[in-house]
Order: C-alpha cells, then sequence, then structure tokens
C-alpha cells in the first residue's frame, strides 16, 4: 500500500520499520520536526506519508553499558544537559547542543535528528519561488551546481552541530532495520555526495549513539555562525585528544561530509591544520566567503590546541 498524505504514530521499533517498508519511497520519520516539516512548507521534501516515532520509549534513554554510555536518538538536545553521565564525561557535547539552533527549537529537535540533519547549501535551502526564480541546481530537478557552475558534483555542506563532537570521541551508532540490529561507526554513514549525502537505509532507525567511557576525552568545540542563535553553521570545529595521547580533529560546515584528521600529541600542529584545510572542500554556497571560511579553519584549530594543551 502506497499511503498518500497520511500521518501514522507507532509505539516500538519494529513497527515503524515495517510501516517504512510498507510505504517506500513516499515516507518520513518524524521525531522532532524541526528540519522535515520546514523542508515540507519549502517544497524541497515531497514525502507524503509522515511516521511519528516520538512514542518510541526505547529510543528516549540514556544508559551505562560497561564502559559504553549509550544516548537514545530521541533524546531532545536540550534534555542532554539532565544526565548526569553525559554533563560528568561529555561536557563539549553540551556545549554542541546547546549552539545549535534556538532555545526553542532545542526543546523539539533530537540527537539523532541532528547527526542526520539534511545537507544545506545557499541556493537550495530556499522557497519554491526563488528556486525558480534562481534556477534549479543539481541538488533540485537542475542540472548545474550554482555555486561551482559545475554539472557534476553536489557540494551542499554537512551542518549538524553534534555529529563533529561524537566523530570526534569515537561515536558508533547502533541501527536498526529489517535485517536486525548492527553497530557501525558514525563517520561511515556520510558519503561525500551532497544530493545523497547518507548511506543509511532509508527505512533504518538509529537506535542508541554510543561513546566510550574509558578513554578520559578531552574536547574543545567551536562553531562560526552570523548569529548565535538559529543559523546553521559555517564551519564547525571540533579536536579531542583521549588518554593514549591521540589528537582526533573533525570539521564541519565546509564539505559535504565531516573532514577527519588524525594524529597524535607529538605530531607537528601546522602540519595537522595544513592537512584539515587541505581536505576541505570549501565552496562559496554560504553567508561567509570560502577565502574567510577557510582561514577561520586555521585559526580555530590553532585556538583550540592552546585550549587543550597540546
Amino acid at each position: 500500500m502506497i499511503a498518500e498524505k497520511i500521518y501514522i504514530k507507532v509505539k516500538s521499533v519494529e513497527e515503524a520499520i515495517a510501516v517504512a517498508n510498507e510505504n517506500i519511497g513516499s515516507f518520513k520519520y518524524l521525531a522532532g520536526g524541526t528540519d522535515v516539516l520546514v523542508n515540507k512548507f519549502q517544497g524541497t521534501d515531497e514525502s507524503t506519508c509522515l511516521i511519528d516515532i516520538t512514542g518510541i520509549d526505547e529510543l528516549n534513554k540514556v544508559t551505562i553499558d560497561g564502559n559504553l554510555l549509550k544516548i537514545g536518538s530521541l533524546i531532545k538536545l536540550d534534555d542532554l544537559k539532565k544526565h548526569e553521565a553525559v554533563a560528568k564525561n561529555f561536557p563539549a557535547l553540551l556545549e554542541a547542543a546547546h549552539q545549535a539552533a534556538s532555545p526553542m527549537l532545542r526543546k523539539t529537535a533530537t540527537i539523532g535528528g541532528n547527526i542526520l540533519c539534511e545537507n544545506r547549501c545557499s541556493f537550495f535551502n530556499q522557497s519554491e519561488f526563488w528556486r525558480e526564480a534562481v534556477g534549479y541546481c543539481l541538488k533540485c530537478d537542475g542540472d548545474v551546481c550554482i555555486a561551482t557552475g559545475g554539472t557534476k558534483a553536489c557540494f551542499s555542506k554537512f551542518v549538524s552541530d553534534t555529529a563533529p563532537v561524537f566523530i570526534s570521541m569515537d561515536a558508533q551508532l547502533e541501527i536498526a532495520d529489517k535485517s536486525g540490529i548492527k553497530i557501525i561507526p558514525l563517520e561511515s554513514i556520510y558519503t561525500g555526495d551532497g544530493i545523497n549525502p547518507r548511506n543509511l537505509k532509508k527505512t533504518a532507525i538509529i537506535k542508541n549513539i554510543i561513546l566510550p567511557l574509558d578513554k578520559n576525552f578531552k574536547t574543545v568545540f567551536k562553531k562560526l555562525r552570523p548569529r548565535e542563535a538559529v543559523d546553521f553553521t559555517s564551519l564547525t570545529t571540533a579536536v579531542t585528544t583521549d588518554n593514549a595521547g591521540q589528537i582526533k580533529i573533525v570539521l564541519g560546515g565546509i564539505d559535504p561530509k565531516p573532514v577527519v584528521v588524525s594524529g597524535s600529541a607529538n605530531d607537528d600542529k601546522e602540519k595537522l591544520i595544513k592537512e584539515a584545510v587541505k581536505k576541505s572542500r570549501i565552496v562559496d554556497n554560504d553567508y561567509y566567503s570560502r577565502s574567510y571560511r577557510k582561514e577561520m579553519i586555521a585559526a580555530f584549530l590553532k585556538q583550540s590546541f592552546e585550549e587543550l594543551g597540546v
């Protein structure tokens, strides 16, 4: 059965996946809805079936399993601070969540929705009237990337605030689908393709984001955007060190996927910064210019290394 403009509220992961498989090609999961509903109003999402998963209790818990912290995908961004294990072990995650969107939206938006936030571009995330007037792009029924003039690749930017922090701390995902449960690195779900930015099955549901508790992470999070509330990121940096002396740099807002650079406390920091800048495919599809955002990568990373004392 193909649904026509219907809303279905489910009570279990299994039920959600079953309903999704009955409506392949026409559904979207609805959690916080802060992106899904806006995209529908803008005409960039034409799903006719909304599957409301907010009633699935098992996705709304934070639990400790041995040396692992599991954060349910339906935990609201604003509610992360209420969980002592998160606040004690991962303060940078609270900071990233606090800098997402606005206070009102954080009370609705979920952690799972944030890491799955759709890639954005100043030429795509506009009204239907605006997109038609300027000309459709590769991400929206067109045949050219307006930002670059190219015809082969979309460079809409990866804009999650929390995913860079998660990735810098070696986060994994517990994913449920029709075939069962699997655990994969969070970093692995991002493709680098601006049109299809994730390689998750559409019917899959993220149950938990999993973080190790035994690595004594220290993380510095920074975000560039015009205003402190509402605006999506123009550049996000998360720099993390662990008890083994490893360093992991993750950048967002400047490439279709997270830019990841790994090293150690003994490495030349200037070389790590140059590698991060070189790997970033920055184009002019943002409020700030390409050159300014590239300069800010180096500035943020230098500041982060100083704050970490490495």
